[in-house]
């Protein structure tokens, strides 16, 4: 923040966006607005902060509004270790329609009175998609086969054949119910579609649905009542304010274990080098290789590494992370 104050002093907007692509960085956690896509806020957020790198962790839908990761800087390559994180969602599903895109943006396929499903008849199905589920992905999606996106193929009017993934719902349960839209609670892990589940409940009901609205409350740590708007992280920008909103590489790497190494070890893990630091035999145990962080003894993020339980010890560098190696 001090330094950050420095920078704006006495500078016009341009020079502000300009210098602070050195001083910002880590996760910003957006508030997605409706008609965004996710690529319309990264776009949005390089612009504001000129000459940084920008990236985002966990796409949604631009009809779908709440959490969206925005990764700044150094935080671009932490990404693989960001997107296992669970995520919870408010949804609502609407009854008695099906969709082509199985959400409200699509064409209208099917229509039943589902007039005759009760509470007590919703609470058995869904209580069938809780847990390890095998889900299709939904044509209208970024998941590739062939190299090709299958949205591309949807777009087209050709359907192509895709395996179903393995996912897990935590957590599924009914908030409220109007009429034929029911409210959902979600905790799901990666890779789970909520359009293919309304779909997929809908269908077990025997008269069909889709995704009326959805919310991302939470991915990983990072909740909605963190996240601010790009016109909120505009107002930051101006007010010098904006590192508040940022999360740091070592927050986000929390669930890592860490290790602590010397003067002499911090300069090898600066050159990517092994090291066979005393802080090896703490570690958790573990039946194969872990990544580990690994911190000087001033409590600065150096590096991420890995560590073969089964080998000799030794810790190798992944990815160098700290700026005293720049």
């Amino acid at each position: 923040m001090l330094r950050e104050s420095r920078i704006l002093k006495g500078m016009n907007q341009t020079d502000i966006r300009t210098d602070l692509s050195d001083v910002l960085e880590g996760v910003l956690v957006l508030h997605k607005e409706a008609g965004w896509t996710s690529h319309d806020v990264v776009a949005k957020v390089r612009s504001l902060l000129r000459g940084s790198k920008v990236g985002h962790a966990g796409t949604l839908d631009p009809s779908a509004t709440g959490v969206l990761p925005i990764l700044v800087g150094r935080a671009t390559r932490i990404a693989e270790y960001l997107i296992d994180w669970d995520k919870e969602y408010h949804a609502v599903m609407r009854l008695g329609e099906t969709t082509d895109t199985q959400d409200a943006t699509g064409q209208v396929l099917s229509r039943v009175d589902p007039g005759a499903i009760t509470e007590d008849m919703l609470q058995a199905v869904i209580a069938q998609f809780r847990g390890v589920q095998q889900q299709l992905p939904p044509m209208y999606s970024a998941v590739k086969v062939g190299g090709q996106p299958l949205y591309k193929a949807a777009r087209a009017g050709r359907t192509v054949d895709r395996a179903e993934r393995s996912i897990v719902i935590h957590q599924l349960e009914i908030v409220a119910v109007h009429g034929r839209d029911v409210a959902l609670r979600i905790v799901c892990s990666k890779g789970t579609y909520i359009r293919t589940l309304c779909t997929d409940i809908g269908q077990a009901l025997g008269v069909g649905g889709h995704l009326y609205a959805l919310e991302r409350r939470r991915v990983g740590p990072l909740s909605i009542e963190q996240a601010v708007t790009i016109d909120q992280v505009a107002s930051h920008l101006t007010m010098g304010t904006l590192s508040r909103q940022f999360m740091s590489l070592d927050q986000l790497l929390v669930q890592l274990p860490a290790v602590v190494v010397n003067a002499e070890q911090a300069q090898r893990v600066l050159n990517g080098s092994p090291i066979f630091p005393m802080g090896v035999g703490q570690l958790p145990p573990a039946h194969s290789t872990v990544s580990v962080r690994l911190k000087d003894e001033a409590g600065q993020l150096l590096a991420i590494g890995t560590h073969d339980t089964s080998g000799v010890g030794s810790i190798r560098i992944r990815k160098v992370l700290s700026l005293l190696s720049h």
